[in-house]
């Protein structure tokens, strides 16, 4: 005989269930116009057909996907960097420039050009120091009709291939170019006022940078809308045959407006309209049997004796050993190693000279006061100089390691 109990539940279970399927209301999937310049996005101005099309166009060179910002990947793959290979070829960026224009990166990219590299920018608003570094300024014209029409074009060019973007409220151009600097115009934008720079090549030492003022021209919408995808095409051209750095550091951030895209493992599962309302109703059901099964039981709890740390024990041991025999000597020298190897495993830095430059880098990694590194690494030095150690040595070498690690 059926428990009297599960009776209600049934009949709660059967109205929520009639309910999902006379009284939800269809939903109509939205379309997301967010401009996230995200190389995983399938909405309108995602890059995810970009991203793929790279591949097909440099066939014979590797496509990386970089999610760190520019100074800490070109660092680490630099030819003293700790990387699996020497970054060379094209750094290119697509959108969402300004959230890699701090200092360091800036710096890093004018260095990366400087070595013979091409770095490919395309966005509306450059970072205001890579802009004084290559002496050019950025303006823009409202449009009316929300249709920009755009150009690339060379010396070359009898014919230049021209396009027109729908959706385009703001035509950008470069406003102010250098003397010092001489550019290459390789693509214009027609304003209200006439053809406009809007596409250049910037020569930097043995490299060069390739300055785009119209992101959206590489969208999925643009790219798969009438003939637009020649447009991309002849951009592209201008790169040279080599390997490509896509950049993707803080793209699940939106750039300029709207919420940021949604990267969970459920977000396409929710996206589909049948699942997601089998999904919600599972967790309803989850949630019923919860409350209606919600009684106080609770066995008695054992008590179990936590695990000894045998590791600190040890550790202690030993240390009151070399204390006991007065042998300061191993026990600094022990420290030191230690030490050392937690500034290798923490900063990535060589710890085999610990020069001027070893000092910099790590007082720039490591965000320490340069009084307490400085007075670290003089002791260091001054013990290196030693031959008879003594319990003062050690207690001075273990409070400066201890106000380095203070935060």
């Amino acid at each position: 005989m059926m428990n009297k109990k599960i009776i209600p539940l049934l009949i709660i279970i059967g109205l929520v269930f009639i309910g999902a399927i006379f009284f939800i209301p269809s939903v109509t999937k939205k379309v997301d116009w967010t401009l996230s310049f995200n190389e995983r996005s399938t909405n309108p101005y995602g890059l995810k057909v970009f991203h793929k099309e790279l591949a097909r166009i440099f066939d014979n060179q590797k496509i990386r996907t970089v999610y760190h910002s520019p100074y800490h990947y070109l660092t680490a793959h630099s030819e003293y960097g700790i990387g699996d290979h020497i970054a060379e070829g094209t750094y290119m960026i697509v959108g969402n420039s300004s959230r890699v224009g701090d200092y360091y990166s800036i710096e890093e990219l004018l260095y990366f050009a400087s070595e013979g590299n091409t770095v490919f920018i395309s966005d509306y608003n450059i970072p205001k120091m890579l802009k004084d570094s290559l002496v050019f300024d950025i303006s823009f014209q409202n449009n009316k009709d929300s249709i920009s029409t755009l150009s690339i074009h060379s010396s070359s060019d009898e014919n230049p291939l021209e396009i027109k973007l729908d959706k385009n409220k703001k035509d950008y151009y470069f406003s102010t170019l250098s003397d010092s600097l001489p550019s290459e115009i390789l693509g214009y934008t027609l304003t209200n006022e006439g053809k406009k720079p809007n596409f250049l090549k910037i020569p930097y030492y043995d490299g060069a940078f390739l300055i785009h003022l119209q992101p959206k021209a590489f969208t999925n919408y643009n790219l798969l809308k009438d003939n637009r995808y020649k447009y991309a095409e002849s951009a592209l051209s201008f790169l040279p045959d080599a390997d490509i750095y896509f950049n993707s550091y803080l793209k699940y951030q939106t750039a300029y407006t709207g919420n940021a895209e949604q990267q969970s493992n459920l977000s396409w599962f929710l996206e589909q309209i049948s699942f997601k309302w089998a999904w919600y109703f599972a967790l309803m059901l989850l949630l019923l049997f919860m409350i209606f099964n919600a009684k106080r039981r609770q066995r008695v709890i054992k008590i179990i004796k936590p695990l000894e740390n045998t590791s600190v024990a040890f550790v202690k041991t030993i240390s009151n050993l070399y204390i006991e025999t007065n042998d300061h000597e191993s026990l600094i020298k022990k420290k030191i190693t230690y030490f050392l190897e937690k500034i290798r495993t923490d900063f990535n830095l060589e710890t085999d000279v610990l020069d001027e430059d070893f000092k910099e880098r790590l007082i720039l990694k490591s965000g320490k006061k340069r009084e307490v590194v400085d007075n670290l690494l003089r002791y260091l030095d001054e013990l290196k100089t030693k031959t008879v150690f003594s319990e003062n040595h050690l207690f001075k070498l273990n409070k400066l390691i201890e106000d380095f690690y203070k935060k």
